[in-house]
C-alpha cells in the first residue's frame, strides 16, 4: 500500500480579510495551483485557526486550496483573546454564512469540503445548507455536537474516567458548589475582563481540550495567552449553545446523500469518539467509512493522515 504522508510545505499566493458584517472580518489564504480543482479546508475548535500543515492535505499541483481562520480565531477580527470582543454573531448559522460569502468572493462555482473535528461539523452543516456547491467531502475526527456528546467531554461520565489526572486538573479550577454546571462556571470567569480571572481559567479549560487528542501522549503546544483565551472563550460559547445545530445534523441528510463522502475516525478517540462516525455512516451507508485501528483523535496521526490524503488524492 502507498502509505500517505503530507505534501510537502507551501505557501499562499493569494490572501486576504473578508467583511462578513457586524465588524467581523475572516482571514482567508489560496495555495496550489490557481487553475486547479477547487478545495475548502474547515479548521477545528471551534477556535483552532489554521495551521500550516493543513495545506498539506491536498496536491498542490492539482488543487486551488481555500483556508480560512473562523470568526474571532486565527487572523481574523476582532479576535476573542481580547476580552472585550463580543461573541454574539459567532454561531453555525454564521459561520456557514461565511463559507458561501467567501466561496462568491473567490469566484468559485462549487468545491470539495474537507474538515477535521468541529471542522467535520460545519462541513456538514454548511453541505447540508448548499448541497449543489459541494463536490465531495472529507470528513475526519467526526463530531455530531448533539447533547450526549457533550455530556462524554464536560462531565466525570465520559472522557475523565480515562483521565483522571486531567479531569481534576480542569475541574478543580471551579469551586465545588459551582460544579453542577461547569459549562457555565467556566463561562463565568472566561467572559471576566480581568487577566487573573480568565487567563487560568482559559488555560485549564485548553489543558482538557487537548488533554485526549492523540492515542499516545504528545507534549502541548507553546501557546500564547490571547490565543488560549480566544480558544476558549469560542469553545465555550459554542458547547453552551448546543453548538447552534437546531435539530441536529443526522436530520438533515438526505440533503447530501448524493455527494460522494469519506468519513475517517480513530478507533481509540477519545475526543470524539467512534459512535459517532459509526452513528453517521448508519444514517449515511453510502458514505465511505474507514476506522484507523491505531489512531486517536488527531489528524496528523499516520493512519489518519492517510486516509485523509488518499481521499483527496482519489478526489482530485
Amino acid at each position: 500500500m502507498d502509505f500517505k504522508t503530507f505534501y510537502p510545505p507551501v505557501e499562499p499566493h493569494d490572501s486576504g480579510l473578508l467583511d462578513v458584517g457586524g465588524g467581523d472580518a475572516i482571514h482567508w489564504e489560496i495555495c496550489g495551483d490557481p487553475a486547479g480543482k477547487p478545495a475548502v479546508f474547515l479548521h477545528g475548535g471551534p477556535g483552532g485557526g489554521v495551521l500550516p500543515d493543513h495545506r498539506r492535505l491536498f496536491d498542490p499541483a492539482a488543487y486551488r486550496i481555500v483556508l480560512f481562520d473562523q470568526r474571532n480565531c486565527g487572523r481574523s477580527r476582532p479576535h476573542a483573546g481580547d476580552p472585550g470582543t463580543s461573541l454574539a454573531a459567532n454561531t453555525t448559522p454564521n459561520l456557514v454564512a461565511d463559507i458561501e460569502r467567501l466561496r462568491e468572493h473567490l469566484g468559485i462555482d462549487r468545491w470539495l469540503v474537507l474538515g477535521g473535528s468541529w471542522g467535520s461539523t460545519l462541513a456538514l452543516a454548511y453541505a447540508q445548507s448548499h448541497p449543489e456547491r459541494v463536490t465531495e467531502l472529507v470528513l475526519r475526527g467526526i463530531y455530531l455536537a448533539r447533547p450526549s456528546d457533550e455530556v462524554w467531554s464536560f462531565t466525570g461520565t465520559g472522557a475523565a474516567r480515562l483521565f483522571p489526572e486531567e479531569w481534576a486538573a480542569f475541574r478543580d479550577l471551579i469551586p465545588e458548589a459551582e460544579r453542577d454546571d461547569l459549562l457555565a462556571a467556566y463561562g463565568r470567569r472566561l467572559s471576566d475582563p480581568d487577566p487573573d480571572v480568565h487567563l487560568p481559567a482559559a488555560r485549564a479549560w485548553t489543558g482538557w481540550e487537548l488533554s485526549a487528542n492523540t492515542l499516545l501522549p504528545v507534549p502541548d503546544p507553546d501557546l500564547d495567552d490571547r490565543t488560549v483565551l480566544g480558544f476558549a472563550r469560542i469553545e465555550q460559547h459554542y458547547f453552551s449553545n448546543d453548538c447552534f445545530l437546531g435539530d441536529g445534523l443526522l436530520a438533515g441528510i438526505d440533503r447530501i446523500r448524493h455527494i460522494p463522502a469519506v468519513l475517517v475516525n480513530g478507533r481509540y478517540d477519545m475526543k470524539t469518539p467512534m459512535e459517532q462516525a459509526w452513528d453517521l455512516h448508519l444514517a449515511w451507508p453510502e458514505a465511505e467509512l474507514h476506522v484507523v485501528e491505531n489512531a486517536g483523535h488527531a489528524g496528523s496521526e499516520p493512519g489518519t493522515l492517510h486516509h485523509t490524503i488518499d481521499a483527496t488524492d482519489r478526489f482530485r
